[in-house]
């Protein structure tokens, strides 16, 4: 266990050690809600990705945890087995400079290997959103919609088709099967505001 101990702490794997410390208190805060895993202060649909580093745009906090945790197992086992060639001061000093640039170098390549499968957990591109839904037509599915009961079927740009939860205000009534246009999101009630649909009222039939 002292000798672990030696190795982990000492040059060059103090280096790894440091950093590794560094990225488990990262994960402890995500862990508690006290940060975001792609990064303090990001929004979860801008994160950054480490695609310019050929790491299979993974976020770059995902990307370095793996190099950081690799980098130290590399550098922490190879320090132990050089341990007892490292008698002399040329030996040691050379070991000194091997130990870091091997494991850095390894780190990397392993990195990029074990981070391209990961990258279809992280899309590039920000998953739909209920306010992609404004503006676009609905079928109504209930009897009835008024200002606190309605459900409505509509279909995004890809074709999939959601249930939503539908308001109206106003004398003219909706009823199962009429078309309606959802023109607002209330996010505190998490419906839609829907008006009997005219094609007047279309964005998609008024471009300009």
């Amino acid at each position: 266990m002292g000798a672990f101990v030696a190795a982990a702490t000492g040059f060059p794997t103090i280096l790894f050690t440091s950093a590794l410390v560094v990225v488990v208190l990262f994960w402890l805060l995500v862990a508690l809600g006290a940060a975001d895993a792609h990064g303090f202060g990001i929004h979860a649909h801008a994160h950054p990705h480490a695609d310019g580093w050929g790491l299979g745009g993974v976020p770059v906090t995902l990307a370095f945890s793996l190099f950081t945790a690799i980098g130290w197992i590399l550098s922490l086992s190879a320090t132990v087995l050089l341990a007892p060639l490292g008698h002399s001061g040329l030996v040691r000093a050379g070991v000194s400079v091997a130990v870091p640039t091997g494991a850095l170098f390894l780190a990397s390549r392993v990195t990029r290997l074990l981070a391209r499968p990961l990258h279809g957990l992280f899309p590039d591109e920000p998953g739909p959103s209920r306010l992609d839904f404004v503006g676009l037509t609905c079928t109504i599915r209930t009897g009835r919609v008024d200002g606190g009961f309605g459900q409505a079927e509509v279909r995004s740009a890809d074709g999939s088709a959601a249930v939503v939860q539908v308001r109206q205000t106003g004398t003219e009534a909706l009823t199962s099967g009429s078309t309606g246009l959802l023109y607002a999101y209330d996010e505190t009630g998490e419906f839609f505001w829907v008006a009997p649909y005219d094609a007047a009222l279309d964005p998609r039939s008024n471009p300009g």
